[in-house]
């Protein structure tokens, strides 16, 4: 088993039992992450995110949060893993499955270089945000907007918590 695997192992360890610092650890002071709701630059960024998240999973029931995470494979420079996070949605209180395809590169150092997450964005948006979802979700401008807010967030989590 490379090393990589071992750091892949660690950080889903840690989202699983909502440990944001720990998460964060695992990453390049450069790194980039990037899914249909973020695109970050910097470990700062991405320990911010991460932060936000599970403080929100933590707030709105921590009995309502479980990450499983399966079929991680790395080796010197990719990796990938399969992950499903069930848990409340803060902004409308529902139920959401997200079903997520990891891909990975490390640094020579072992830490996540870039991270990019792939779910079904109207998958998701019909879960979270019921009709408005189903209608919307499958858009481009959703997308966009959806982004622009969730930098909005990020960057009040930020400016509150630095």
């Amino acid at each position: 088993m490379h090393t990589n695997t071992d750091t892949l192992t660690r950080f889903y360890t840690a989202f699983a039992n909502l440990d944001a610092d720990a998460m964060s650890s695992c990453y390049s002071l450069d790194a980039t992450f990037d899914d249909p709701a973020f695109s970050l630059a910097g470990q700062h960024e991405i320990a911010g995110m991460w932060h936000m998240l599970v403080d929100a999973a933590r707030g709105h029931g921590k009995q309502d949060w479980r990450l499983d995470f399966n079929n991680v494979r790395a080796d010197e420079r990719t990796g990938h893993v399969h992950w499903e996070a069930h848990y409340r949605f803060s902004a409308t209180k529902r139920q959401v499955h997200n079903i997520v395809e990891a891909d990975f590169t490390f640094t020579p150092e072992g830490l996540i270089a870039s991270h990019r997450d792939h779910f079904d964005l109207w998958r998701w948006s019909r879960q979270a945000l019921g009709m408005g979802g189903w209608v919307l979700g499958w858009a481009p401008f959703f997308k966009k907007q959806m982004r622009q807010k969730t930098r909005a967030a990020l960057t009040r989590y930020l400016a509150k918590n630095s």
